[in-house]
């Protein structure tokens, strides 16, 4: 029988992708509830050390993505207070949540990931920074937060002007990267295996913020219907990034796939350490193709977290 436990859920915050967060949070409690656990809702704020100080938790699950819950700096409050938590810890999370530092530490690993470089958002508005077309994105943020794909007849997602009340206003410096043509590929690792290969299949634009959290904007395809020596190459590849980078509990590596080139069109962009637990989001429904309900996937999160604490201590 699983050791019934208090578990504080931390979601919510104030990031970007703080209603994503609230829905993981809350799915993720209503599953810990069916398992026998104790569960405290925690909506994140400045006070937090001070609430899971007076709830005395066993375990912190933390559903939050984007700052601060995912770029260390609520890793490193937990480890302070000696509390035990889910996912990555302080050093994987201040790196992953980078894409450039997170290219840093895999690209000499020979993980394949595009070139690219940063660019000063200002410089945007004077001169292309590369030959389109290209991707722009905000370096550390998730969900597709930010990102546009440079055409030479304009851009899909947001629109690169001076309007201050749009979201180029929010970076100074954005990541600037040869746009991949293909396929969009994702795969979880959950523990130390990867899980499946899923193709998006958003039904227009790309893959962007309301793609993946609008129900009936993008097509799951799991598993992928690629060959299969593309499904084992991006399956190795998230699980060796997922080890590289001392991930826990689970990630995501997202992928673009430009198959005229085969093997060599294969490249990782980026690794989620905290993915999604919402309904429609991609680690529950590649724990599905495997035979894992969502219940038995936040079982094996939470058994990840104590071993790791108990090993550390």
């Amino acid at each position: 029988m699983t050791e019934a436990l208090h578990v504080a859920v931390l979601m919510g915050g104030w990031s970007a992708e703080r209603e994503v967060s609230l829905t993981s949070g809350r799915g993720v409690a209503a599953a810990l509830r069916s398992l026998g656990h104790r569960v405290t809702e925690i909506d994140m704020d400045r006070d937090v050390a001070a609430r899971l100080a007076a709830a005395r938790p066993d375990l912190v699950f933390n559903a939050l993505h984007g700052s601060p819950g995912e770029d260390g700096t609520v890793q490193g409050m937990l480890d302070l207070m000696g509390v035990a938590y889910t996912h990555s810890g302080l050093a994987t999370s201040v790196i992953a949540i980078d894409k450039q530092l997170t290219k840093n530490e895999l690209v000499p690993h020979g993980i394949r990931m595009p070139g690219g470089r940063i660019v000063a958002s200002d410089s945007l508005y004077a001169e292309d920074p590369l030959p389109r077309p290209y991707v722009l994105k905000p370096v550390n943020e998730g969900s597709s937060v930010g990102v546009a794909i440079v055409t030479e007849g304009g851009n899909y997602g947001y629109p690169i002007g001076r309007d201050t009340e749009g979201p180029w206003r929010h970076f100074d410096a954005l990541l600037a990267e040869p746009f991949i043509p293909g396929r969009e590929l994702t795969v979880a690792v959950l523990g130390d295996a990867a899980l499946a290969v899923t193709e998006l299949k958003p039904k227009s634009g790309f893959y962007d913020y309301d793609s993946k959290y609008t129900d009936g904007l993008t097509v799951h395809v799991c598993p992928a219907e690629i060959p299969a020596a593309i499904a084992e190459a991006a399956m190795a590849m998230a699980l060796k990034a997922h080890r590289v980078l001392g991930c826990r509990g689970t990630s995501r590596s997202d992928f673009r796939w430009d198959e005229a080139r085969g093997e060599a069109g294969l490249y990782l962009l980026e690794v989620n350490t905290q993915p999604g637990m919402t309904p429609l989001s991609l680690v529950p429904e590649q724990a599905r193709h495997v035979g894992l309900t969502y219940e038995a996937l936040v079982q094996r999160i939470v058994d990840d977290a104590l071993d790791h604490h108990r090993g550390a201590r």
